[in-house]
């Protein structure tokens, strides 16, 4: 027991300073893995590359100082040190550190004319392994002080109802954000969806008390059905007595991915500029130059692969290894949409049988278009759709440019109808291998979600999104969750 309550005084020795002490752990991690970078690099260029120079050298001031110096600025200007970020989003303002810190140490070259003597592919490398290294570094740091309970931000929710858990859901999920929620405010504690997880502290009358009480600093409103008058008054009352207030407008589903805000001083009031990125004839040819350099790239670990599936797919069940399905693609338009065969030949025979025979299946079929127990699918079928290695020849349409790499899930004409008004939004791009949906529970979703998921990912599309999407499925094919 006193040793349990030691180690309880740390954790609250830790979060009281965490302002303090987290900044400068942070900044001797960064350190560290900058320099480790460097030694990689340097490592590999002058010893173990097959064009190694014995003779290459860099002087230690560089690797030591000048040059950690340099990406350490730009980590901080940048925001990258921020405590309680998306994982993803610090990884975005990372790349954007280490990116215009190449760019700084290249100028310093060109002018302090050292380019001859200094490798560009030592400082390309550096830069891959700086941004890897700190990736990877503060990952496992944050999911560590995140068990320990240490270091973290004590937050104040103002409304427990489904806002409130979808807040709590992202805060347990992601490893960037360090929020410990020591409770919510809420006039109806008993019909709250959190109320088993975090503790009723009071209700909205006696707020001040509260903070007063628990002496947090930090409060996020979760209330966006409060009228506007209603929402501002309880803002007003609670930022004179903490540090920062945050709060969930009544904006859902609004594309704020590409939202810039501008204040109007004079007039009191605020406004949200809502970009169409897609709209912009640069970033769709950024898209497609993205698609086309990853695919070229992955053809070279998929082809030998595909040779080998090909294979495994025509002994379990002779016939055609590839199969064609239309597809509603870029414009409203069809396309044959290409997937390693999964189901037996006569696959339309035996889904109208079964649907005959079983009217739960058919039922199921005219609401998702999918059947989780699905009897065309044959032994090798079942484990290319569970690891999603069926869509491995859709790299082909992207080539042709009839799908991207991320995008909407691709449907049929059937589905148009479901689609309602939101087709506008499924025909702005092409659709894509992978998408929001498949890494936000997959065939797990209802169909309703899926539609929402594509219409938000092409109103909020970035290059960045793109990638993040890339990288989160394939850790969700690993797991193989909402698969089948």
């Amino acid at each position: 027991m006193q040793r349990k309550n030691r180690f309880q005084w740390v954790r609250l020795l830790f979060d009281r300073y965490a302002d303090t002490v987290l900044p400068i752990i942070l900044i001797f991690l960064d350190y560290s893995m900058i320099v480790l970078a460097e030694l990689l690099a340097y490592g590999l260029r002058r010893y173990w590359l097959p064009n190694a120079d014995a003779a290459f050298h860099v002087p230690a001031v560089y690797l030591y100082v000048i040059v950690p110096t340099i990406f350490l600025c730009f980590l901080r200007s940048t925001d990258a040190h921020m405590r309680s970020t998306p994982f993803w989003q610090m990884a975005q303002n990372v790349f954007w550190a280490v990116f215009y810190s190449l760019l700084t140490i290249i100028m310093l070259m060109y002018f302090g004319k050292v380019a001859e003597v200094v490798s560009r592919l030592f400082v390309g490398m550096t830069g891959c392994f700086v941004f890897v290294f700190i990736l990877v570094a503060r990952y496992f740091f944050k999911q560590y002080i995140n068990r320990q309970r240490i270091f973290q931000i004590p937050v104040l929710f103002v409304g427990a109802g489904k806002t409130a858990k979808l807040l709590l859901d992202a805060f347990e999920e992601d490893t960037g954000f360090g929020y410990k929620v020591i409770g919510f405010i809420e006039d109806n504690p008993e019909r709250s969806p959190i109320a088993d997880r975090v503790r009723v502290l009071g209700r909205f009358n006696n707020i001040e008390r509260v903070i007063q009480m628990t002496k947090v600093q930090n409060v996020i409103v979760t209330v966006p059905g409060l009228s506007a008058t209603e929402q501002v008054a309880l803002v007003n009352r609670i930022q004179p007595l903490v540090k920062n207030v945050s709060f969930v407008p009544d904006l859902i589903g609004t594309p704020v991915g590409a939202i810039d805000i501008e204040t109007l001083v004079d007039s009191k009031l605020m406004l949200l500029r809502v970009r169409n990125n897609l709209a912009r004839w640069y970033n769709r040819l950024a898209k497609r130059i993205f698609d086309i350099v990853v695919s070229l790239c992955g053809m070279v670990f998929v082809l030998p692969l595909g040779i080998f599936l090909a294979l495994v797919i025509y002994i379990d069940n002779p016939g055609p290894v590839l199969f064609s399905h239309r597809r509603i693609g870029q414009h409203g338009k069809e396309f044959s949409c290409y997937k390693f065969r999964s189901m037996v030949t006569n696959a339309g025979e035996v889904l109208e049988q079964h649907l005959a025979a079983h009217p739960e299946a058919r039922e199921e079929w005219e609401r998702d278009f999918k059947l989780k127990d699905d009897p065309r699918v044959t032994r090798v079928g079942h484990i290319l759709r569970k690891t999603s290695l069926d869509e491995l020849p859709q790299l082909l349409n992207v080539l042709k440019g009839e799908m991207s790499l991320v995008g909407p899930r691709p449907i049929v004409q059937a589905e148009i109808a479901k689609y309602g008004d939101y087709f506008h939004d499924f025909c702005l791009v092409p659709p894509g291998i992978t998408g929001m949906w498949q890494v936000n529970g997959r065939s797990d979703t209802t169909y309703e979600e899926r539609v929402q998921m594509d219409s938000w990912y092409v109103r909020n599309w970035s290059v960045w999104i793109d990638i993040v999407y890339l990288l989160k499925t394939v850790k969700v094919v690993f797991s193989g969750k909402g698969a089948y």
